[in-house]
């Protein structure tokens, strides 16, 4: 089944729709907000998921159109928002770029920062910055969204507690980046508010591309309405998320809720286009000696979205445009 939040509050009103993301029902009566779902998600789950099957059916006279302008993201407030870096050779090849050697752990031991999850954009919400000169950058990524997951946890087990997927743009200040991560502290003021695309699905919603904990399907990005890249989000994936779940877990519990990002897609495949700006820039500086595609201004638009076999939209798009704060 399909998620969504139709803006409503702080935390948004739970919404069943239609696998072609066409037609919507409000899931009133079974659990007002996702997160509400996910606390009792053994109970709620399959209540929702018989009111997706009678939304397919056409049974269902509360459907109305979808529209995910009038969406915010699938948890516009989440408990925990955690981003791996899972994509090893696209953390390899931003080190070869400044000389830096990569340590051997790396391919074993998976990265992740905690983010800020007070405040997650829709799909359609303008992205504002405060200065350009920031070096706007866009991430795009696939996330999952998990039950109660205790401490401990194995990836085996970690696979059972994954119960959504959904699309991310983690927006980044690249030029905030160095100073932040100089202090030895991590990411902050250089990881502004992350977009979700209009719906959140279940694994058995992607058939034989959701397998081995990985999502085996093109992420495209757009900028501007130009293509950028549409890199496999399976290919070259070092970590699955069960491992990226169970690394976030191994010291704390995660709760009903909690997010956990795969960083940005890439592939060694370099013919497939990036998923950040960053990358095409190494790339550009590693050819020829310096960078040439600027970061993102003001008016810019980003546009992410995945699409099954057959050419469907299965998340929706996050589509938004670079604004100034204020």
């Amino acid at each position: 089944m399909k998620l969504a939040s139709l803006k409503s509050g702080r935390d948004g009103r739970l919404t069943v729709v239609s696998r072609d993301l066409a037609r919507c029902v409000l899931a009133d009566g079974i659990a007002a907000t996702l997160q509400a779902a996910l606390d009792e998600w053994a109970t709620v789950a399959p209540q929702l998921a018989q009111l997706a099957t009678r939304l397919e059916a056409g049974t269902v006279a509360a459907a109305r159109p979808f529209d995910p302008r009038a969406c915010a993201a699938p948890l516009p407030r989440a408990h925990h928002w955690a981003d791996g870096s899972a994509y090893v050779n696209h953390v390899e090849l931003v080190r070869k770029a400044r000389g830096a050697e990569m340590p051997a752990s790396f391919w074993t031991d998976p990265l992740i920062y905690q983010g800020g999850s007070d405040d997650l954009l829709g799909p359609n919400d303008d992205a504002p910055f405060a200065s350009e000169d920031f070096g706007i950058d866009l991430e795009a990524e696939v996330a999952v969204i998990v039950d109660d997951v205790p401490m401990g946890c194995t990836a085996e087990a970690a696979s059972r507690h994954i119960q959504l997927l959904a699309l991310v743009n983690d927006w980044s200040l690249r030029n905030l980046i160095p100073g932040e991560l100089a202090k030895g502290f991590g990411f902050y003021q250089s990881k502004p508010a992350t977009a979700f695309s209009p719906v959140a699905v279940t694994t058995d919603e992607l058939g034989d591309a959701w397998r081995d904990g990985k999502l085996h399907l093109p992420l495209v990005s757009h900028v501007n309405g130009a293509h950028f890249g549409a890199p496999d989000a399976g290919t070259d994936m070092t970590f699955s998320f069960p491992q990226l779940v169970a690394h976030a877990a191994r010291t704390r519990r995660l709760r009903a809720g909690a997010i956990v990002g795969s960083g940005t897609v890439s592939n060694y495949d370099r013919s497939r286009g990036s998923s950040c700006l960053a990358e095409k820039r190494t790339l550009e500086q590693l050819a020829g000696g310096k960078p040439v595609t600027p970061f993102l201004r003001f008016g810019d638009r980003v546009r992410i979205e995945m699409f099954d076999a057959a050419g469907r939209s299965i998340f929706g798009a996050i589509d938004q445009r670079v604004v100034p704060v204020g």
